[in-house]
């Protein structure tokens, strides 16, 4: 499980990575979709980080972090 977990979290944090390249590369366009753009880009960031998280407190959870 701790495996699965870590994969996980490792995942979560390359999603946060590519999701976070996309939005700076977004700031250097200039088309009118930009701004929704990077909008929906911060709110899928935010969620990934949001998963990410939880996938790190499941994660010492189950190692017994917290004991």
């Amino acid at each position: 499980m701790e495996v699965i977990l870590l994969y996980g979290v490792y995942i979560a944090i390359g999603a946060v990575f590519v999701v976070l390249a996309f939005g700076v590369v977004n700031l250097v366009r200039t088309d009118g979709q930009a701004p929704s753009r990077s909008n929906k880009l911060m709110r899928m960031r935010v969620l990934i980080q949001f998963i990410a998280i939880l996938l790190l407190v499941a994660l010492g959870a189950v190692s017994g972090a917290f004991r």
